[in-house]
């Protein structure tokens, strides 16, 4: 699971968070729209927690105890795969207002497949080193603008890691970030793109 965001969130009004299982929690930066059921579902799954050092020493303050801290340019082998930290560039606090840490993404290698998560992030030429020197079989990009990049710099960064398999993300929850998805779709195919869309709820296998 990725920065969980459910409870809270008016789109997600229909999932039951006290159901959704998690066997690890990757949270990318501290903003409440990426960490607001970090807590409880950690806390009810025992989900092993990865996330940089200050959101990691905040949980623990808040009694989860299944952690596993990380930074920027480190690497670990889990059970599944293995997770890089790459840069992101956005800010991050945590819900008390405390300091969050530097932001991340996440490269996932596995014997199946490569995927990159960018998280919360502008364009970054930090990109183009992913498709440099790793396989990306697919993306989760940012694609709601305002507070992170927007479609057009979305297509700027798939070409960057090398991968035409995109799934959007941070779109349409707030008024800030709403799109027109239709046009958004035509433009990655416009540069030999596949844009994703989830509907909530939704389940896709790549």
């Amino acid at each position: 699971m990725f920065d969980p965001f459910i409870s809270p969130n008016e789109l997600a009004k229909d999932i039951n968070v006290e159901t959704v299982p998690a066997d690890y929690i990757l949270i990318s930066h501290g903003h409440e729209d990426h960490i607001a059921d970090a807590l409880s579902i950690a806390k009810r799954t025992n989900a092993i927690v990865v996330t940089n050092w200050e959101i990691a020493v905040w949980l623990q303050k808040q009694g989860v105890e299944n952690i596993h801290p990380m930074n920027i340019g480190g690497k670990k082998l889990f059970d599944f795969g293995s997770v890089k930290c790459v840069n992101a560039v956005h800010s991050s606090s945590l819900p008390d207002g405390s300091y969050g840490g530097h932001p991340m993404g996440f490269v996932i290698e596995s014997n199946d497949k490569n995927f990159y998560y960018a998280g919360d992030t502008a364009l970054t030429y930090d990109m183009k080193l992913i498709g440099d020197y790793r396989k990306v079989d697919f993306a989760f990009l940012p694609i709601g603008d305002n507070f992170t990049m927007g479609v057009d710099n979305a297509i700027l960064a798939a070409h960057f890691i090398n991968c035409s398999d995109i799934i959007g993300m941070h779109y349409d929850t707030f008024d800030y970030t709403k799109i027109d998805k239709s046009e958004a779709i035509n433009k990655f195919n416009r540069q030999g793109k596949r844009l994703s869309l989830f509907e909530i709820g939704e389940t896709i296998t790549k």
